[in-house]
C-alpha cells in the first residue's frame, strides 16, 4: 500500500482527496492512510473516528493521518486517539511541501497536531488534476471558505474566509479534464455563489459559468454543486435559462421554511425568497429539478414552525432532499440555544424524509416517456441532466447516451437507448 485516502463529506472534499493522493504520492509517502474528515455534524465526526479504529485493526503497520474540516476544528479529539499518528490542518493538506516534509522528517513526532490558523489564508490556488479516481464526472474547486456565520454551522472555522480561484485557472483545469475524456464537470465550493468577490473586477459565479462555456466548447455538461439561492446573480440566472450545457439541476441551501427559524439560523433569505427563486428559475427553465438541504429540530422549533418547513417541499417543488436532524456543534451560537428534544428532532427528520421520498416518486413517474441524455457512471447506471439515477444496459462508464425513459423501480429510472 502506498497512500490510501478515505473521504467523508462534501464534493469539495472528494476533489481535495484527489489532490492529497497525488501530492502525498509524489512526495514519496508510503504505507499510509489519510482520512479527509467532515465536521458538518457530530455524526460525521463519530463515523470518522469509527473508520479510523477499523483501519488500524486491519492495517496495524500503516501510518494514519487525519485531515479535513473535523481535524481543523477538533484536532485534540483525533490526537487523543492512539490509532492516529498525525493530525494535519486544512491549510496544509493540499501543499506538496507539507507532504514532502512529512516524508523527510517523519510523521511520527511528539506533537501530533500540525494545524495552523485557517483564518490567515487569503487565497485559494488552483490544483490541476487529471481526473478523479473511479468517477465518470470531474469536480473542480472554484471557491473555498465562507464569510457568513449561520448560527448552526462550524464550517467557516474549518475552511476559513471565502476565497476564489481565478477564472483563467478554472478554465485551464476544465480544459485539461475535457482533454482527458470527462464529459461533465461539477463546480464545487463551500459557498459557491460568493465566488469572485475577492478577485480583481469582482466577477460573479454567473460570469465564471459563461466564461467556461464560451472558452471550453468541447465540454458537454457543466453542473453546479450546492448554491445559496439568495446570492444567485443575474448572469447565473441568464445562463440557466439560455445555456443547455448548464445542467437543469440545482441543490439549494435552504435549511428551513419558517421565517423565525431562518432568522435564528442567521440565514439571509426568508421563506418567500426561496419560493420566488424556484418559481422564477422554473419559468425560465421548465425542466429544472431542485434539491435542498433541510434541518429538522433546530433550537426553539415548534410543531407549527416545522410544518412550515415540511410545506416548503411542495411550495418550492423540491425533488431531492438532504435532511439532517439538528446536531449542536460546540462553538456555534445554536448550541447554546434552547434545544428541541433529540427524539422529536429525529421524528421530524423522518417526516421530512417521507415527504422527500414522495416527491421523488412523483418525479420518477413524471419522467416516463421523456427523452434524456444519461451520463454512465458505472456499469448499468448513470444520471440524467436532472441528476436522476437511471438504469441503462450496454453503455460504458463515461459515455453520454441519448435515452428514452420507459419505467422506474422507485429508486431509479429505467431507460433504453433512443
Amino acid at each position: 500500500m502506498s497512500v490510501d485516502v478515505i473521504t467523508f463529506g462534501c464534493r469539495l472534499n472528494t476533489y481535495e482527496s484527489e489532490v492529497i493522493r497525488r501530492e502525498a504520492g509524489d512526495a514519496g509517502l508510503e504505507n499510509a492512510i489519510v482520512f479527509n474528515s467532515c465536521a458538518v455534524t457530530a455524526e460525521a465526526v463519530r463515523q470518522a473516528r469509527q473508520a479510523i479504529r477499523r483501519a488500524r485493526r486491519e492495517n496495524p503497520n500503516a501510518r494514519i493521518v487525519v485531515t479535513g474540516c473535523a481535524a481543523q476544528t477538533e484536532p485534540e479529539v483525533f490526537a487523543e486517539m492512539d490509532e492516529v499518528d498525525l493530525v494535519l490542518g486544512n491549510s496544509g493538506k493540499l501543499d506538496g511541501a507539507t507532504w514532502k516534509g512529512l516524508v523527510d522528517f517523519g510523521i511520527e513526532r511528539d506533537e501530533k497536531i500540525l494545524v495552523d490558523d485557517i483564518m490567515e489564508l487569503k487565497e485559494t490556488a488552483a490544483h490541476l488534476v487529471d481526473g478523479l479516481e473511479g468517477r465518470a464526472r470531474a469536480f473542480v474547486q472554484v471557491q473555498n471558505g465562507c464569510d457568513h456565520r449561520c448560527t448552526f454551522c462550524i464550517i467557516p472555522y474549518g475552511r476559513g474566509a471565502s476565497r476564489s480561484v481565478p477564472m483563467g485557472a478554472v478554465v485551464t483545469e476544465i480544459r485539461r479534464l475535457v482533454e482527458n475524456g470527462y464529459g461533465e464537470v461539477v463546480l464545487t465550493g463551500v459557498d459557491l455563489t460568493s465566488y469572485g468577490h475577492d478577485l480583481p473586477g469582482t466577477p460573479t459565479l454567473g460570469d465564471l459559468v459563461a466564461k467556461i462555456l464560451a472558452l471550453v466548447p468541447e465540454l458537454t455538461r457543466l453542473r453546479l454543486s450546492s448554491i445559496d439561492s439568495i446570492e444567485a446573480d443575474p448572469a447565473l440566472i441568464r445562463a440557466l435559462a439560455e445555456e443547455e450545457r448548464l445542467m437543469p439541476h440545482l441543490h439549494l441551501s435552504l435549511q428551513a421554511g419558517d421565517d423565525m427559524i431562518l432568522k435564528r439560523m442567521k440565514r439571509r433569505h426568508l421563506r418567500d425568497d426561496a419560493i420566488r427563486f424556484c418559481e422564477e428559475i422554473r419559468a425560465r427553465r421548465p425542466d429544472v429539478v431542485f434539491g435542498a438541504d433541510l434541518i429538522a429540530g433546530f433550537p426553539t422549533e415548534t410543531e407549527e414552525m416545522f410544518q412550515n418547513t415540511l410545506d416548503l417541499v411542495a411550495a418550492c417543488g423540491l425533488t431531492y432532499l438532504h435532511v439532517f436532524p439538528f446536531s449542536p456543534r460546540p462553538g456555534t451560537p445554536a448550541a447554546k440555544m434552547p434545544q428541541v428534544e433529540r427524539a422529536i428532532a429525529k421524528e421530524r427528520a423522518a417526516r421530512l424524509r417521507g415527504a422527500g421520498a414522495a416527491a421523488y416518486a412523483r418525479h420518477l413517474a413524471g419522467e416516463i416517456g421523456s427523452r434524456r441524455q444519461v451520463l454512465i457512471e458505472r456499469d448499468g447506471l448513470g444520471r440524467t441532466e436532472q441528476f436522476t439515477e437511471t438504469a441503462l444496459e450496454g453503455a460504458a462508464p463515461g459515455d453520454i447516451v441519448p435515452v428514452r425513459i420507459v419505467g422506474h423501480t422507485r429508486r431509479h429510472l429505467v431507460a433504453e437507448a433512443a
